[in-house]
């Protein structure tokens, strides 16, 4: 069975239709095996600790924030916790379930956090399924305000200079005033029958938020009163079924320079025009993860966890890997002169830039890696699915 299937969010179809899913029609893809590797960079992790239970088999994009000297994690059921990040020191921890069992959460089972973490203005914001979205201060971890978005948050909230706005599942993109949490305005977008379990978190730019949608998209939507600059399809679905014709955007689109770039599930990686929306170059490739940039470079790992490298003018492939096919690869990072992901056993990988060969792995969390890791001065953090956080440096 493709491993798509498992992320599929089902709205107005029949279990019947859903059902196909588990067909044994679809022929399971193989999970590549790690090869004995002739390393050349040797990672070690230099500081860890336990952050909860973690996610589980969760659904989850939650991952670490380093910010104001400190490093900010949480759990699904809702700790989260401040460490010192020169001493690895837990400064502060809070729990969501017990701080709104009372309200946001009276009705819901724990907290279920998803989205987050994101630190700015002396905050760390944080959200989850139930629509909870909540504003901590980054000294103490006291609640500085809470409100209820339109649906399930389920990516990281994006902090704007005074807002802060955050893409729920319902295919509302809300802003609150990132100090009171007072609602400031809601950009609305219809959902297609059938979407990918997950949203894009969105990118602030020259005063505007970008952000791809569920039926294809991408919008621009200004800070200021919420209205769309531009509206730009990446992708127009085709074929004669719902799944077929799915075509998430559920990434964050990367703006570079004056261009903007974003992939869509099903159907193509573009390069546009920040400023117009203009389309300049298309190619066809899948995926729902995060894409990373360095030089004249844009990586991406496709849905399939196959990892390619473009030149980001011209959308021309330079290399590509297909040694950790199907492995549950999390999206990129680029850091020093390797490009790093993680894989569904734990593994972190190392992958040489110039020509996409594996020079380096390291094991973090037998559980499982999930979320794209996070580079901060020299240094990686990354969240296992057990709670496992971690910091990695090359010796």
């Amino acid at each position: 069975m493709k491993s798509w299937c498992k992320n599929l969010l089902a709205a107005g179809l029949s279990l019947a239709v859903l059902s196909a899913c588990s067909s044994n029609d679809v022929d399971e893809e193989p999970v590549s095996e790690l090869k004995e590797l002739n390393a050349t960079v040797f990672p070690e992790i230099n500081w860890s600790a336990s952050v909860g239970s973690g996610v589980g088999d969760y659904y989850s994009r939650l991952r670490p924030a380093v910010e104001y000297g400190k490093i900010f994690s949480a759990e699904r059921n809702g700790l989260v916790v401040a460490f010192d990040e020169a001493s690895g020191e837990k400064l502060w921890e809070v729990d969501f379930s017990d701080l709104f069992k009372d309200r946001l959460l009276g009705k819901n089972k724990g907290a279920r956090l998803a989205a987050g973490m994101t630190a700015a203005r002396g905050k760390v914001f944080v959200g989850g399924e139930s629509g909870l979205l909540a504003a901590l201060d980054a000294e103490t971890g006291a609640v500085v305000w809470s409100v209820q978005a339109s649906g399930e948050l389920l990516s990281a909230p994006t902090v704007g200079e005074n807002t802060v706005v955050v893409n729920a599942s319902s295919g509302s993109l809300d802003a609150f005033d990132v100090d009171t949490g007072e609602k400031r305005w809601s950009y609305e977008n219809a959902l297609p029958n059938l979407t990918l379990r997950g949203t894009g978190a969105a990118a602030f730019q020259a005063g505007g938020f970008f952000v791809g949608t569920a039926d294809g998209k991408v919008a621009v939507v200004v800070k200021d009163n919420g209205q769309p600059a531009w509206e730009q399809p990446i992708y127009t679905p085709k074929g004669g079924n719902e799944f077929s014709r799915m075509a998430d955007v559920d990434m964050t689109p990367l703006p570079v320079g004056d261009n903007l770039y974003a992939v869509s599930y099903n159907g193509n990686l573009v390069s546009m025009e920040m400023r117009s929306g203009r389309v300049l170059w298309t190619r066809k490739y899948s995926s729902f993860n995060e894409l990373a940039a360095s030089g004249v470079q844009l990586y991406l790992v496709a849905d399939s966890s196959r990892i390619y490298a473009l030149d980001r003018r011209n959308g021309l492939e330079l290399w590509s890997n297909s040694e950790l096919a199907n492995r549950e690869l999390t999206s990129p990072v680029v850091f020093d002169d390797y490009l790093v992901v993680g894989d569904f056993e734990g593994y972190l990988h190392f992958i040489n830039r110039n020509d996409g060969s594996i020079v380096g792995r390291i094991e973090v969390d037998s559980d499982g890696l999930y979320s794209q890791p996070l580079v901060v001065d020299g240094k990686i953090y990354v969240q296992g699915r057990s709670g496992k956080l971690a910091r990695i440096a090359l010796p």
